[in-house]
This record gives structure tokens, sequence and C-alpha cells, in this order.
């Protein structure tokens, strides 16, 4: 049972009424693909198999394996804890025009807020700044356009995707701490060494 009830805003309404009326079985084909990019499952497994292969590489590659492990598993976990207390209804389960033109249903109707997707692309957002400039970009980029697959598709709204992608940069940048600061003291330790 929920202990809070979100409502959508006014501006969340726009949007998905807009996309209702624009969009079409073609785009929402293309979104629900895109979509699988930010799926807890795809995204664990990955941290996974990285993980796995790092444990060949030096330490630094290692703390940072072990990094993304950490925050693949807590930003698959925190949303079904968030959800299993706060209830709002996607967007696709108040609409018969998006349907008629290929809007999918998703999920469990009253679990819109947050968008776990989001969550792990915030997640991954922040932890690229790990990065060298130009793939950090890339992998920004990449986050982004995969979290507002989840607004095309009307499986959450735009203040959901939002308060998602954020809770993920939060809980990256709260991990940090505790599984890279060994990767830093290592660091300082050589510096230090004549």
């Amino acid at each position: 049972m929920a202990l809070v009830t979100v409502k959508p805003t006014r501006i969340d309404i726009a949007i998905a009424n807009e996309i209702a009326d624009r969009t079409n079985s073609e785009l929402e084909d293309t979104a629900k693909a895109l979509t699988w990019g930010a799926d807890e499952h795809v995204l664990l497994a990955l941290a996974a198999v990285g993980w796995l292969y790092a444990r060949r590489g030096p330490a630094d590659e290692r703390h940072t394996a072990d990094h993304i492990l950490a925050v693949s598993l807590a930003t698959a976990v925190l949303p079904h804890i968030l959800k299993s207390a706060i209830n709002q209804i996607r967007p696709d389960r108040l609409t018969v025009r998006g349907h008629r033109h290929g809007i999918p249903f998703s999920g469990r109707p009253r679990d819109a807020f947050p968008s776990g997707h989001a969550v792990h692309m915030g997640a991954l957002a922040s932890a690229a700044s790990l990065l060298p400039p130009a793939r950090r970009r890339l992998v920004r980029s990449i986050a982004a356009g995969l979290s507002l697959t989840r607004v095309v598709l009307l499986a959450h709204w735009a203040s959901d995707v939002v308060a998602g992608f954020t809770l993920g940069i939060l809980i990256e940048r709260m991990l940090r701490p505790w599984t890279l600061a060994k990767s830093d003291s290592e660091r300082a330790d050589r510096r230090a060494r004549p």
C-alpha cells in the first residue's frame, strides 16, 4: 500500500498530450527498442561482466568497476522501494488517442514515480565524470536520450524522468566516498613514493 500519491504537473500533462497527439507506431517502436538500453536487467548484466573483466586489470580499473557495480545495484533496488511507497498513475493509462497512435502499455499502472530507467541513466551520466571529456559527453548524451524514451513512450511523466535522473546522480555521488576512496588513497600513495 502506497503512503503517498503524486499527481502530474500541468506541464507533465501538456507534454503527454502533445506526445499522444503527434506520435506514431514507428516512433513508439523505436523508443521501445532504445529504452532497453536503460533497463536495470541489461545494466546489471553489463556491470557484472565489466566487473569480472576488470578483475584482471590494474587497481584503478578494478575500483572503478567496483563503483559501477555498486551504483548499478543501488539504482536497481531504490526505485522499487520508492515505487512501493509512492503511487502515481502512468500517463499511458490516461490516454485513448495515444494508444491509437501506437503508444504501448508499460509496467504496473501506478508505478510512474520515479522513472527507474532515468535513475540508472542519471547515475551513469554522473559516473561519466570519471571518463575523459569526449567519452564523458558521449555517455551523458546517450544517458539523456535513453531517459527521454520513457517520456516518448508515456511510461513516465516528464517530472518522473527529471526526478529519477537527479536521484541517480545523487546516488552515484553518495557512493563515491566508499567505493572510490581506496583508489584515491592508492593514487596518493604512489605520488608520495620517491
